[in-house]
């Protein structure tokens, strides 16, 4: 059984930071043969792609994210992280890890970032 855990959600400051994590575990689960992606979606709208890293290292942002927002793994750690600086309102939205590849597509349950003042 394979489990993708988010943290690091939470209430921030326009202008803040913050830094998601998702742990991987699973018995037959190989971390590093996954692509990785963080997705957001807000309650009414679809989910978006917010960033995603492959195994290779290759990363790719969402345009809103670009310049503000850092996708990183740890493959000997099984976790995928984002670290996103000048946080905007609009990037309130619960976020979700997601790994897949041929062997299988697997989500967290997501973590709740809210951006107010």
């Amino acid at each position: 059984q394979v489990q993708l855990v988010e943290s690091g959600g939470g209430l921030v400051q326009p202008g803040g930071s913050l830094r998601l994590s998702c742990a991987a575990s699973g018995s037959m689960f190989i971390f590093s043969i996954y692509t990785l992606v963080w997705y957001r979606q807000v309650p009414g709208k679809q989910r978006e792609l917010v960033a995603s890293i492959t195994t290779g290292g290759i990363t790719n942002y969402v345009e809103s994210a670009k310049g503000r927002f850092t996708i990183s793994r740890d493959n000997a750690k099984n976790t995928l992280y984002l670290q996103m600086n000048s946080l905007k309102r609009e990037d309130t939205a619960v976020y979700y890890c997601n790994a897949k590849n041929y062997r299988g597509d697997y989500w967290g349950k997501g973590t709740l970032v809210t951006v107010s003042s």
